[in-house]
Formats: structure tokens, sequence, C-alpha cells
């Protein structure tokens, strides 16, 4: 897994790793893109992604089906302001259809926020 071998494997808060033993539920959400490309690519068991104003990196390297492995199941949540100037709406859009086809597409909820900007708000 490039990725892996690029960061050194997956680290728990702590900076411990998880060698042999059952891993906590985690997720992710700071950086949506890594958050996606990671979710669809590792071998590590992960309780669900929150990806914010991002897309899907190297979206046509992905199988035109769904992916194996052990997060097919796993739930995503996308949230993308319509208004965003750095990541345009339309890719995020086309990033959550990419994603149901890679993994259960009930699992997938893509949310537009009305005004925002590439930001977060309290919605």
């Amino acid at each position: 897994d490039p990725l892996e071998s690029q960061s050194g494997g997956i680290r728990a808060p702590g900076g411990s790793s998880h060698s042999g033993s059952p891993p906590p539920r985690i997720c992710l959400s700071a950086g949506g893109a890594l958050s996606l490309y990671t979710a669809l690519t590792t071998q590590q068991k992960l309780a669900g992604v929150t990806a914010l104003s991002c897309w899907l990196p190297l979206r046509a390297s992905f199988p035109q089906g769904p992916i194996g492995g052990v997060n097919r199941d796993i739930s995503i949540l996308q949230c993308h302001g319509d208004l965003d100037p750095l990541v345009p709406l339309m890719f995020g859009s086309l990033t959550a259809e990419k994603l149901k086809t890679l993994v259960n597409p009930a699992n997938v909820t893509f949310r537009t926020y009305a005004g925002m900007m590439h930001s977060s708000c309290q919605q």
C-alpha cells in the first residue's frame, strides 16, 4: 500500500500502532481527500470517514465496481459548501457518486451547505 509505506503505517492517537491487536473504533476526519483515499485502500478496519470540502484523489485508479477489503461497508459523511472557491461543489458531487460505486451506497451521505465557502459552519 503506497500510502502506508509513505506514512510509516497507521498510528493510533498517542503514536502506538495496532500490530496484531484488535483496533479501536477509528474515524478519519482531518484532510478529507487523504481520509477518503486511506479508507478505500488500507487493510485497517475503520469506523467511518467525515470528509469536508474535498474530492477523491486518484479516482481513476479505483475499480469500476465495489472495492474488496475490510472497509467496503464503511460509513462516509461528505459535506460541501455550495460556494467553495477552492474545491468546487461539482468535485464533491462527483466524488460522492464515485464513492457510491465503491462502497455500500446506503452508507454514503453527501450534504451541501448553502452559502458556505471552503470552511465549516454550526449546522
